[in-house]
C-alpha cells in the first residue's frame, strides 16, 4: 500500500520534446536571411522564434492523483479528477479534457503516447489504452 501513496504524492510533467528548439533554430535560421536581406524593420521578425521557444518551455501538463494542470503561455488551469468526464482526441494533436458541464480543457503535451504516465499519475481514472 506505501507504492500508491508514494506515486500519487510525486506529480508527473508531461512537456513539450525540447527537441522542438531544433525546428524553432532552424526557422531562426531562415527568418535571418529575410532579415539580413530586407529593411531594417523586419528585424521584428525574430520575435517570432522568440515567443515559438518560450511555447516550448512553457507548455506542459501536470498530473497527481488528485488535480491535472494545463499550463498555457499566459496562465494556467488546475481541475480535479472528479470534474472530468473523459479524455477525447479531435484533430488536435493535444488530448482534450471533457469536464462534466460540458467544457472542455486542452492538455498541453497530452498524446496518445503519453496516456500511461497519465493513467498513473491518476490512479488509474484514465485508462491506459496500451493494456
Amino acid at each position: 500500500m506505501g507504492t500508491p501513496s508514494a506515486s500519487s504524492s510525486t506529480p508527473v510533467v508531461i512537456r513539450i520534446s525540447p527537441m522542438a528548439h531544433v525546428a524553432v533554430g532552424f526557422l531562426t535560421l531562415a527568418l535571418l536571411s529575410l532579415v539580413l536581406a530586407g529593411p531594417g524593420w523586419f528585424a521584428l521578425l525574430l520575435v517570432i522564434p522568440v515567443v515559438l521557444s518560450t511555447i516550448v518551455v512553457r507548455y506542459r501538463t501536470t498530473a497527481d492523483a488528485d488535480t491535472v494542470t494545463a499550463r498555457t503561455l499566459l496562465g494556467s488551469e488546475t481541475v480535479r479528477w472528479d470534474d472530468i468526464d473523459g479524455l477525447r482526441f479531435g484533430r488536435r494533436v493535444w488530448a482534450l479534457a471533457r469536464r462534466r458541464d460540458g467544457s472542455e480543457l486542452s492538455l498541453p503535451a497530452v498524446t496518445f503516447a503519453t496516456l500511461p504516465q497519465l493513467t498513473a499519475a491518476s490512479c488509474g481514472r484514465v485508462p491506459n489504452p496500451y493494456q
